[in-house]
């Protein structure tokens, strides 16, 4: 194959090699299970460097998936709840899946309805940062329900946070009756009441 794809044909070992340096290029095996094998003039160093960035492009993109676990008791306390969901909606801010399970101990098992309604409260309480994305589901002793980051939901709760922020104080000095301004206008009523006084005096005279 030739530097910009194109089919050569099959050449002689020899000939292909002639041909690369030719071209000041390399001769390189890109299918070595072909029968016969194919070859590519290409400059090998170039080659190598972009597949090594197209590699490292790769590693960049990809995000690794951290899930973070919760526990909560079915009967557990408003304090501890509170408490607990904090962190689970800190860790869906932060980017990590939650594992949210409850743990039944004893006659708690006969009653799974109580870390049901724990998980929905869960759900509810971080709608604005997470979504499920594993619905409850009892597995052994325990209840576990998957939460995932919703961006779109965080995305929206931000913008609503900005548009909820109280807008600039007023600036004082916008105000005209501030700067005085009004003083020269009761300055010139004070100086013709004061003319219309003189006037009666004379006239009086």
């Amino acid at each position: 194959m030739a530097p910009d794809g194109e089919q050569i044909g099959i050449k002689p070992l020899p000939e292909a090699l002639a041909m690369a340096r030719e071209l000041e290029l390399d001769l390189v095996e890109v299918a070595d299970k072909a029968n016969p094998p194919v070859c590519r003039i290409m400059d090998y160093g170039k080659y190598k460097y972009e597949a090594a960035q197209r590699a490292k492009e790769s590693r960049r993109k990809s995000t690794n998936v951290v899930v973070k676990e919760m526990k909560y008791r079915p009967k557990i306390g408003h304090g501890d709840f509170d408490t607990k969901t904090k962190k689970v909606e800190k860790f869906l801010g932060e980017g990590h899946k939650v594992k949210v399970t409850i743990m039944f101990r004893g006659r708690e098992m006969q009653h799974p309805e109580l870390g049901k309604r724990i998980l929905d409260e869960v759900a509810t309480d971080v709608a604005h940062m997470g979504r499920v994305e594993v619905y409850p589901k009892l597995d052994g002793r325990n209840m576990t329900m998957v939460l995932a980051p919703d961006k779109k939901a965080q995305a929206a709760r931000k913008r609503q946070q900005e548009s909820d922020q109280p807008g600039p104080a007023a600036d004082p000095s916008a105000d005209p009756s501030a700067n005085g301004s009004e003083a020269p206008v009761v300055a010139e009523t004070h100086d013709v009441a004061a003319e219309t006084d003189d006037q009666t005096d004379d006239a009086a005279e």
